[in-house]
């Protein structure tokens, strides 16, 4: 995904914190490259360390539209779900690819391919950008 950095700061353990905006929205996250690169256009890879929770921080979503959003100390990410058949999904959220793993009990063999909303704590969210 391509994502526009607008600010960066340093948060008490030291690592870089970053706001982004993409075309299908904004949102603030622990970035995994050159600090000193706000201000730029950069493609990024999400990395979520939050397991999918069925009915918890998982659900349909109203609106079959990608987006990457914020909730007070969370982000949202609304795309398609599908299941890896391994303990593992893979949201798609535009051009991007989030990989999940699923808690117990895992979602319903219905949701495969249909449109969620993922809530996550904002920390447990990491951009990693790459070249093309």
């Amino acid at each position: 995904m391509l994502v526009q950095v607008e600010a960066v700061w340093w948060g008490p353990d030291g690592a870089a914190t970053v706001r982004t905006r993409s075309g299908v929205g904004s949102a603030v996250a622990r970035w995994c490259g050159d600090p000193t690169e706000a201000g730029c256009e950069h493609h990024v890879e999400w990395s979520v360390e939050e397991d999918v929770v069925w009915g918890g921080n998982t659900r349909p979503a109203a609106d079959p539209a990608p987006m990457v959003g914020e909730d007070g100390d969370r982000t949202t990410f609304r795309g398609r779900l599908s299941l890896t058949g391994d303990g593992g999904a893979v949201l798609e959220v535009a051009d991007a690819q989030i990989l999940f793993d699923l808690a117990d009990p895992p979602p319903p063999v219905t949701v495969k391919e249909t449109w969620v909303e993922i809530s996550v704590e904002r920390n447990k969210v990491s951009l990693f950008p790459y070249l093309l």
